[in-house]
């Protein structure tokens, strides 16, 4: 076994307790792999222990690795400048990092634009913290409202990102963006499933799948750097 295989099967196991732990399917949790530390070679041995889902900050590694790698599902989770929404759409599996209305409306042209419908997240700065990007949590049923009205996305969800510290002092952070979807899904709007929740990383996923995540942001757990 490789070390890449051997930390994605602990990376595994944990998730598998703390779904234990909220009673859930482990199955239907997401693992993200986080390459943006690392290169190909490790890439291609993440494939070969059966990772299926990679996530990537910056736009050109993004095109580089989409590129060689067509057999993975790439995830864009990094901050995208309208710039540059033209290099994500129709090869992204999925935009986790929709931070503002104006990037929204970017992705939905550029979508309609090739021919595809761009699936996203939107990001919620549930912390407060002005280092963070994302929408506020009381702005979202607006911004939820106006999404529904964009044909070239489907907004399958929430992102956040919470403060770095001990674990446990994240769980307010992921409880409360459970609760915010739980009400956004409340409106019951055309084009926001809000099935999806991509929050907790290589410190806190453990507490984030007890919250409810249904994707964590895994990179150093996974590649040791």
């Amino acid at each position: 076994m490789t070390p890449v295989a051997a930390r994605y099967a602990a990376v595994r196991r944990h998730v598998a307790d703390a779904a234990d732990i909220a009673g859930r399917d482990p199955s239907q949790i997401t693992i993200i792999a986080v390459t943006k530390t690392v290169g190909i070679q490790e890439v291609g041995a993440a494939l070969a222990a059966d990772i299926l889902d990679f996530g990537e900050n910056r736009v050109q590694e993004f095109i580089g690795k989409w590129g060689l790698f067509p057999q993975a599902r790439w995830h864009f989770i990094g901050t995208l400048q309208t710039n540059k929404v033209k290099d994500v759409v129709g090869r992204a599996w999925l935009i986790h990092s929709v931070d503002s209305l104006k990037l929204l409306h970017a992705i939905s042209r550029r979508a309609l634009e090739a021919g595809v419908v761009q699936p996203v997240l939107l990001q919620v700065n549930v912390s407060g913290e002005a280092t963070k990007h994302g929408f506020m949590p009381l702005d979202m049923p607006e911004v939820a409202i106006e999404a529904s009205g964009l044909a070239g996305v489907r907004v399958r969800g929430l992102m956040t990102m919470a403060p770095l510290g001990r674990p446990e002092d994240a769980r307010p952070v992921f409880r409360s963006l459970r609760e915010l979807r739980d009400s956004l899904q409340a409106m019951a709007l055309n084009g926001v499933e809000l099935d999806q929740l991509s929050m907790g990383m290589t410190n806190d996923y453990r507490v984030a799948v007890e919250e409810g995540a249904t994707i964590v942001r895994v990179g150093r757990a996974l590649f040791g750097r």
